[in-house]
Parts: structure tokens; C-alpha cells; sequence
């Protein structure tokens, strides 16, 4: 019998990207806890958020992203393994990417931007005030 709820398959890939990332069962220290946000009654009664903990890297993942217990331990792990990944090799995984797309975005604009956007929007306003129909008087 499978320890999460998930195929067989997927419960040997993540085997196997354990295996990858130098993951033991023995290294992590896992506890369950009540989840936050949304979900009324259900949320507030059920200990399905699972927290992770891999003692080597001091490593933490907290996953609540399913209703059932054993399946967010399967995404935990992978979501630690993935992110131990991550640190090995130096790169930036997609969600660090998403998080630094979004601050750029949010960033304030200079004084030179913002001119220079006032500048082309007067510009089109012009363009576009031409396409009128002239007027017969």
C-alpha cells in the first residue's frame, strides 16, 4: 500500500528525486497542523496543513494546498526536494521568478518614466483626435 494517495508512479518519481537531492525519511521532522484561510468549519476542525522540516539545510516547506493530509505530505516533499534542487544547483525556480516579476511591476516609476509616458499618451490623443469625421458648417 502507498504512504500518500497518489500513483504509483509519482510516488516513484518523488522516490527518485529524493534519492536525487539527498533526502532521507530520517532527516525530516514533519507535524501537522491546522491550516489557514479560506475553508469555514472544515479548515478550522482538520490538522491537513503539513509542515516540514529537513534538519541538515534547517529547510522549512508548510503545504495547504489539498483538502487531504496525505496528499499534501506527498507535495511537501516534493516541494522541499525541488527547492534543495534549486539551492544545489543555483538556479531560479519559477516561483522565485513570479516573485520578482511582480515587484518589478510594482515598483515605483521615475520621474523621467513617468514624463515620458504622459508624453505618449498626449501623442496618441492627438492621433486619435484626428480620425473625427470633420464637421460641415
Amino acid at each position: 500500500m502507498s504512504k500518500f494517495k497518489v500513483s504509483a508512479q509519482k510516488e516513484r518519481q518523488l522516490q527518485d528525486l529524493m534519492r536525487e537531492t539527498n533526502v532521507a525519511e530520517s532527516d525530516l521532522e514533519e507535524s501537522f497542523i491546522k491550516g489557514s484561510g479560506k475553508g469555514g468549519q472544515k479548515i478550522n476542525k482538520t490538522s491537513s496543513c503539513v509542515y516540514l522540516l529537513h534538519k541538515p539545510s534547517g529547510m522549512e516547506v508548510k503545504c495547504q494546498r489539498y483538502r487531504e493530509q496525505s496528499l499534501n505530505r506527498y507535495e511537501a516533499r516534493r516541494m522541499l526536494c525541488e527547492r534543495l534542487k534549486e539551492k544545489l544547483e543555483g538556479l531560479k525556480s519559477e516561483r522565485t521568478a513570479q516573485i520578482e516579476k511582480i515587484r518589478r511591476q510594482k515598483r515605483r516609476k521615475t520621474k523621467r518614466q513617468k514624463a515620458k509616458m504622459v508624453d505618449d499618451k498626449r501623442h496618441k490623443s492627438i492621433i486619435k483626435s484626428r480620425r473625427k469625421k470633420a464637421s460641415i458648417e
